[in-house]
C-alpha cells in the first residue's frame, strides 16, 4: 500500500480578482483552493514515482503568473491553486541584510517598481516596493520572504527552489530547520550538488537537470537514489532526451519539460493548448509553465471522459 496523499479538488471559483486587495502577507487565503496535501517524505517520494498510467502533473513556473498576479508572490500561488492543483518553481535570492526573498532577476526593474540590484536593498527597504504583473502593471503585491512562502505552502502544494545566489549550506539549513522536507524540493544541476545536499539531509528531494545520458550517469556515480529525483529534461522534447526519458522511466523517475521558454510563447491559447497536448502525447510526466491554468485546461480536454480527477492529477488509488 502506498502512503496516502490527499488532493482536495474544490470548485474552480476565483474569489479575489487581483493582488490589489492588500491581503496580509502571512494570511494569503482564497476560498476553493485545489491543494496537494503531502504529510511526509515518503508521501513525496510516492507522489513523484513514475508509472505508465500517470497523467501529467503541473508545475507553475515562478508560481504561474497571470494578469493582475506577479511572479513569485503568494497571491499568485493562491490564484493558480484556485483553478488547479500545481507545484511551484520559485526563486530564492538574498537581500543586503541576508534575508532570503522570492525574486527571479538580480535586478528589480522588470518585475517591480524598484531599480538596481536586489542585493543592494535590505528586507525593510524592499517592502516599500510593489510587484508588476506580466503586462507590467503595478499591483499591491509585495516581495515575500522564502520562510513565509514555505509556511504558506504546507498542506497546499510543493515548492521547488531554483538555484540563484543563496549559499547551498543556507538552503539546506533552512529546509531542515523548518522541517519542510515533505513539501520543499531543491533544484540541482549536477550530481555533485545533489550529493552535497543529500549528505546534509537524506530526506531532501531534488528537481535534477538530467538532459543527457552523461548527466544521468553523473547522478548515479554520486550515489543519489533515483526515488529522490524528479528529472528536468529540457524546454522541449527531442530525440536525444526522449531516449534519456526512457532510461529515467526505467528507474521510476518522472520527467519534466518546461514550456516557459518555448510553447508558452505561442501566439494563441489554441496554439498553446495543442502544444501542451503534444508534450503529453510524447510521454512527458510533468509540464512546467508560466500558464498552469491553460495547461490544466489542455490536460483536461486531452483526457476528457476520465472518471477520476484524482487520476487526472497524477495520484494513484491508495488501496
Amino acid at each position: 500500500m502506498k502512503p496516502e496523499i490527499t488532493v482536495i479538488i474544490c470548485a474552480f471559483a476565483l474569489v479575489c480578482s487581483s493582488c490589489v486587495l492588500n491581503t496580509p502577507k502571512n494570511d494569503v487565503e482564497y476560498n476553493g483552493l485545489n491543494t496537494i496535501e503531502i504529510a511526509s517524505v515518503n508521501d513525496l517520494i510516492s507522489f513523484y514515482q513514475y508509472t505508465e498510467d500517470r497523467i501529467p502533473l503541473i508545475s507553475g513556473h515562478r508560481g504561474g503568473r497571470a494578469k493582475g498576479f506577479p511572479e513569485n508572490s503568494l497571491e499568485t500561488f493562491a490564484n493558480t491553486l484556485s483553478y488547479t492543483p500545481a507545484t511551484f518553481e520559485i526563486d530564492p535570492r538574498l537581500t543586503k541584510d541576508s534575508v532570503i526573498v522570492l525574486f527571479h532577476d538580480d535586478t528589480l526593474g522588470r518585475t517591480s517598481n524598484g531599480t538596481g540590484k536586489v542585493s543592494d536593498y535590505t528586507w525593510e527597504e524592499l517592502q516599500k516596493l510593489r510587484l508588476k504583473d506580466p503586462d507590467g502593471n503595478l499591483t499591491d503585491c509585495r516581495i515575500p520572504k522564502l520562510e513565509d512562502a514555505i509556511r504558506w505552502a504546507k498542506g497546499k502544494t510543493v515548492l521547488i527552489l531554483d538555484k540563484k545566489d543563496v549559499p547551498m549550506e543556507r538552503t539546506a539549513q533552512l529546509i531542515t530547520d523548518m522541517e519542510a522536507e515533505p513539501y520543499v524540493m531543491i533544484t540541482v544541476h549536477n550530481g555533485a550538488d545533489a550529493r552535497f545536499y543529500y549528505e546534509k539531509n537524506p530526506d531532501f528531494m531534488f528537481e535534477a537537470f538530467v538532459k543527457t545520458k552523461e548527466a544521468l550517469q553523473d547522478y548515479e556515480a554520486n550515489g543519489i537514489p533515483w526515488n529522490h529525483i524528479m528529472a528536468y529534461i529540457g524546454p522541449q522534447v527531442t530525440p536525444e532526451n526522449l531516449e534519456v526519458m526512457d532510461m529515467l522511466h526505467e528507474r521510476g523517475v518522472m520527467c519534466m519539460v518546461s514550456a516557459a521558454p518555448t510553447d508558452d510563447k505561442l501566439p494563441t491559447e489554441d496554439d498553446r493548448a495543442e502544444a501542451y497536448r503534444q508534450i503529453i502525447r510524447k510521454g512527458v510526466d510533468i509540464i512546467e509553465s508560466d500558464r498552469p491554468i491553460e495547461v490544466s485546461n489542455a490536460i483536461s480536454s486531452f483526457i476528457s471522459g476520465d472518471s477520476s480527477k484524482e487520476k487526472f492529477f497524477g495520484l494513484q488509488d491508495t488501496e
